[in-house]
C-alpha cells in the first residue's frame, strides 16, 4: 500500500516534524535563533494553507458527487478537485 498523501499534507505532526528538522538545520548551520523561529512559523503557515486546499477540495469534491481517490495518483484527478471540475458554475 502507498503513502496516504492526503493525510500526510493535513497532519500537523508531519509539519510539526518538517519544521523542526528545518530549524534544527538552520541552527546546525550557525543561522540565528530568530531566523530558525520566523522559518518554523512560515513552515506552519504554509502548513495551514496546504490543509485547507486540500479539506476544501476533498468538501467540493463529495458534495459534487463525485468519488475521491485519498491518494490523488492522478494529477489530474486532484486539479479537478480543487477546482470544482468543468460542471461548476462560475460567478
Amino acid at each position: 500500500m502507498g503513502i496516504d498523501w492526503v493525510s500526510k499534507l493535513t497532519s500537523r505532526k508531519f509539519w510539526a516534524a518538517i519544521a523542526e528538522f528545518v530549524t534544527m538545520l538552520i541552527l546546525a548551520f550557525n543561522g540565528t535563533q530568530e531566523t530558525a523561529t520566523q522559518v518554523a512559523a512560515i513552515i506552519m503557515a504554509g502548513a495551514a494553507v496546504v490543509a485547507y486546499i486540500i479539506g476544501e477540495g476533498l468538501a467540493d469534491a463529495a458534495g459534487a458527487g463525485r468519488p475521491i481517490d485519498p491518494l490523488f495518483l492522478d494529477s489530474a484527478a486532484m486539479n479537478d478537485a480543487f477546482e470544482g471540475g468543468e460542471d461548476d458554475a462560475v460567478g
